[in-house]
């Protein structure tokens, strides 16, 4: 149960007022807002085994205030709805992709999707099950979708930020028989609600946005079928993949700053992509918020807020490694959702399709003048 918090459902609100509330406990005279971690490997459980709590692998009540809060943001004022939090993004990502395909069953999966998902694939395929790709963009999954078991969605696409139909794709899938999940870790509960969007699960990486510090590693999956979700839960308990409590509480303080975060973040983050495209260095410039945008009038239908996340191309790899060096205020580093700017060359992976000198620019919360004077001034020592 994580629609819901012991006082019944949220009253109708704003998403900061939602965030701020997300998960909190009935009041208790002298007891905190938000409780403390809870630390416990198991639990007094004398007799019958009954009750929520008997071994901390299976559950624990830091995790359950923690997933009722993102269950209230990923569908607010929804009943039935179930979240379960991980030890990571790619955790929570591998309990739905391996808890609901078994040997001969073909999945869909991104072709430009995060770049873990060919480790995924690899497995998957080592389990006998057939793994299909098509590109995000142009809802190109349309096209390999036929006896499919699973659709997997990542929209916007990490890093390419694509944006496919997502209703679209959903009711295509379901017509076939499949399932359908969409990896939500760019856009955030506050971005896009994939299950009101009409998939079945709702999976993302707290590590990034959701949390926002760049301290955490998290991972989430929500949604409405009490079935299918049974089977995602006895995966997580099958193995281990839990998070520490005080991982999941410093996620639930988080939250509360979420929508702050995340407007300023969004905010900053179409300013700099529209001093980008004035830049004639810059190739290949992508955000869904520019309104000229390809993937725009797609995201303008589906998304509320358009994500912290610019992408672009500099020339050569030389030219991007001088910016990145160049740079004071952001930080090269992976990941991306942070207070703090960060950027990198994703080409050093080796594992996305991209030029030598694509950079992925996940926007922080800096003053934007000071942001956008950095960069301006790392593009032309850049240049040097």
């Amino acid at each position: 149960m994580s629609g819901t918090s012991e006082q019944g459902p949220l009253p109708a609100g704003g998403d900061g007022t939602r965030a701020v509330r997300a998960g909190l406990p009935e009041p208790v005279k002298h007891e905190p807002t938000l409780p403390g971690p809870v630390f416990a490997a198991h639990f007094h459980l004398p007799g019958e085994v009954t009750g929520p709590y008997g071994y901390g692998r299976d559950d624990n009540p830091t995790w359950t205030l923690l997933e009722r809060a993102i269950g209230e943001l990923e569908t607010p004022g929804q009943d039935g709805v179930e979240t379960l939090v991980f030890a990571s993004g790619m955790a929570a990502t591998s309990s739905v992709l391996f808890s609901q395909l078994r040997a001969g069953d073909a999945v869909v999966l991104p072709s430009d999707g995060y770049q873990a998902l060919p480790l995924a694939r690899a497995q998957l395929e080592a389990y006998g099950i057939e793994v299909r790709t098509a590109p995000t963009g142009g809802d190109a999954q349309l096209d390999v979708l036929d006896g499919a078991k699973l659709l997997w969605i990542e929209s916007p696409s990490n890093p390419g930020l694509d944006v496919c139909d997502i209703r679209r794709l959903g009711e295509a899938a379901h017509a076939r028989g499949a399932l359908v999940a969409v990896d939500n870790t760019l856009a955030t509960p506050l971005g896009q609600r994939p299950l009101e969007l009409g998939a079945d699960f709702s999976v993302a990486s707290g590590t990034k946005q959701l949390t926002g510090h760049g301290d955490i590693l998290l991972g989430y999956v929500t949604g409405r079928d009490a079935e299918a979700m049974a089977a995602v839960r006895r995966w997580r308990k099958i193995v281990g993949a839990i998070p520490g409590p005080m991982e999941a509480w410093l996620a639930h303080r988080s939250i509360a700053t979420l929508q702050l975060r995340v407007d300023r973040q969004n905010a900053n983050a179409l300013m700099l992509a529209e001093v980008l495209r004035e830049r004639p260095e810059v190739t290949g410039l992508r955000y869904p918020g520019l309104p000229d945008d390809p993937s725009h009038k797609i995201a303008a239908q589906q998304m509320r807020r358009y994500g912290c996340v610019v992408s672009f191309t500099l020339p050569t790899r030389a030219r991007a490694e001088r910016f990145l060096d160049a740079l004071r205020l952001v930080d090269d580093a992976t990941s991306f959702g942070g207070v703090r700017s960060t950027a990198e060359r994703r080409r050093r992976w080796g594992g996305d399709d991209v030029p030598e000198g694509f950079i992925r620019f996940s926007v922080g919360a800096e003053d934007p003048e000071d942001l956008v004077a950095d960069v301006l001034r790392a593009l032309d020592a850049s240049a040097q």
